[in-house]
């Protein structure tokens, strides 16, 4: 099992920047990849970013140029990052991070709200 801890969200103006965190309790040798995910309320859940084991990242169309995944493995241990910029209203959502290891066992973070608005 792997646990996974969120922080970094808030209440941001639009074209501000926010990061989000993503602490895994995964070894880095464990995991297939890594990614962040949304929701904005009354929507289903979209994908946002991900990050698979060899470091190759993928992003949204609809965020491409204005977030950046990134993925730290200090002391064996996975932490994932979102930072987004120029952050545009239609990105408030609440945000979560996924983890997939080697074998498909997939995990998800608890969500953490990110607001845009002046």
């Amino acid at each position: 099992q792997v646990q996974l801890e969120e922080s970094g969200g808030g209440l941001v103006q639009p074209g501000g920047s926010l990061r989000l965190s993503c602490a895994t309790s995964a070894s880095v040798y464990s995991i297939y990849a890594t990614g962040w995910y949304r929701q904005a309320p009354g929507k289903e859940r979209e994908f946002v970013a991900r990050m698979d084991a060899g470091g190759t990242a993928e992003l949204a169309d609809s965020v491409r140029g204005r977030f950046t995944i990134s993925r730290d493995n200090a002391k064996n241990r996975v932490t994932v990052y979102l930072q987004m910029r120029s952050l545009k209203p239609e990105d408030t959502a609440v945000y979560y991070c996924n983890v997939v290891l080697f074998g498909g066992y997939e995990e998800w973070g608890q969500g953490t709200q990110v607001t845009v608005s002046s």
